[in-house]
């Protein structure tokens, strides 16, 4: 199964990840200019299918991270995903973007386990999500996601970028605490439950707060 996956809840990344080689990740790409989603996805993508000599008509499916992240970059993500699933005419699948993490996190113990995995959410805020571990298993959602102050999360280790910035607050993990979702990790989670059995969910977007875009009201009268 070749699949085309993409999550721009922090970086901007795309990935061709399939379990049908000793080579899991066929190409990849991601960037940490988080101003310029939209205008990097599309091409990268491009080149990336290029690069395999592969097109659209070779896919299964596409995956997208569904977040939780920031409204703009999250929805060009999520648009684009959509987009050349319609065009290809290919199944859609979401996937929570810490997820991707959780992956990495199971792939580097070897024991059964619970930890949080948190991303930067601004305004003094993380997103996070609790997991458990069971050995030789994937990671399980026990909890969330959420968005919070990282002084009130719970007192267990903590992987990923918001770890990383709240080190002072949190039981970060040395290793993981840069560590931001990438469509690599995610795509191969998702060819993991798929190959399991596992429904993944739609491409139904994890904003976790309102759009700072607001509708404007009345204008007042002057006289």
């Amino acid at each position: 199964m070749l699949i085309l996956a993409i999550d721009t809840s922090a970086v901007a990344s795309a990935a061709l990840v399939s379990d049908d080689s000793l080579e899991s990740v066929v190409g990849c790409f991601a960037t940490e200019d988080t101003r310029s989603h939209a205008e990097v996805l599309a091409p990268g993508i491009a080149r990336l299918l290029t690069g395999a000599g592969l097109t659209g008509a070779d896919l299964d499916a596409v995956v997208a991270g569904v977040g939780p992240g920031p409204f703009t970059g999250l929805r060009s993500g999520i648009v684009t995903a959509r987009t050349l699933a319609n065009v290809w005419g290919k199944p859609l699948y979401g996937m929570m973007s810490l997820d991707a993490i959780a992956l990495e996190v199971a792939e580097s113990i070897d024991s059964a386990a619970e930890f949080l995995v948190a991303t930067d959410a601004r305004r003094r805020e993380v997103y996070w999500a609790r997991y458990t571990l069971a050995a030789g298993q994937l990671p399980k959602l026990a909890d969330g996601p959420h968005v919070g102050f990282a002084s009130e999360l719970p007192d267990l280790p903590v992987y990923g970028a918001g770890a990383g910035l709240y080190a002072d607050q949190v039981r970060a993990v040395a290793g993981f605490a840069e560590r931001q979702p990438e469509a690599v990790s995610l795509g191969q989670f998702a060819l993991a439950r798929l190959a399991a059995g596992e429904q993944l969910p739609d491409t139904t977007p994890l904003y976790l707060r309102e759009s700072d875009a607001q509708v404007p009201g009345p204008r007042k009268r002057t006289l």
